[in-house]
């Protein structure tokens, strides 16, 4: 009887993994979905230069300091609310800028802060925003949600007002 060709063997078994290929394909699906847990946490956030926390956004938006804008979407503030003291703008809106200067008066120098859930699209829409000509844009990393940055907005107890 004839021996198989290892080769020709190979090429009719299905395809299989070594254990050393599952060990490492394991390891790059945990660390990817690290990534993105970390990234939609904002877990590395910090209340930095440009960032307020909470109680003091809260505080200089009550004082009139600060323009406070919270562009998460419609759904989100029907869930928890709107942070006392802020301007709901949907940051998905086509005239986002548009609103921003009514509620900043025309004003692109009057300081601004954005507030979203977590931090991460207050983030970008600050970058935007700078782009844009806003020359003082205040994030809030600890969002409504909380975040590496802190416990957020919901968390500390802070007032919410119903969505409109």
């Amino acid at each position: 009887m004839r021996q198989p060709d290892p080769i020709e063997q190979s090429q009719k078994s299905p395809l299989r993994m070594s254990r050393r290929g599952l060990l490492v394909l394991a390891v790059a699906g945990v660390a990817t979905g690290g990534a993105v847990a970390a990234q939609w946490f904002n877990i590395l956030a910090e209340n930095g230069e440009a960032a307020l926390s909470p109680p003091d956004v809260h505080e200089a938006a009550r004082s009139g300091d600060v323009v406070l804008i919270d562009i998460r979407r419609p759904e989100e503030w029907a869930l928890t609310g709107i942070g006392e003291g802020a301007v709901p703008i949907d940051m998905r809106r086509p005239d986002f800028v548009e609103a921003l200067l009514v509620a900043t008066q025309g004003d692109k120098a009057r300081p601004v802060a954005l507030i979203c859930a977590r931090g991460v699209r207050s983030r970008h829409m600050s970058k935007q925003l700078a782009a844009a000509g806003f020359t003082r844009i205040i994030d809030v990393p600890e969002g409504m949600l909380g975040s590496g940055a802190g416990p957020g907005w919901l968390n500390r107890g802070l007032p919410v007002v119903a969505s409109r």
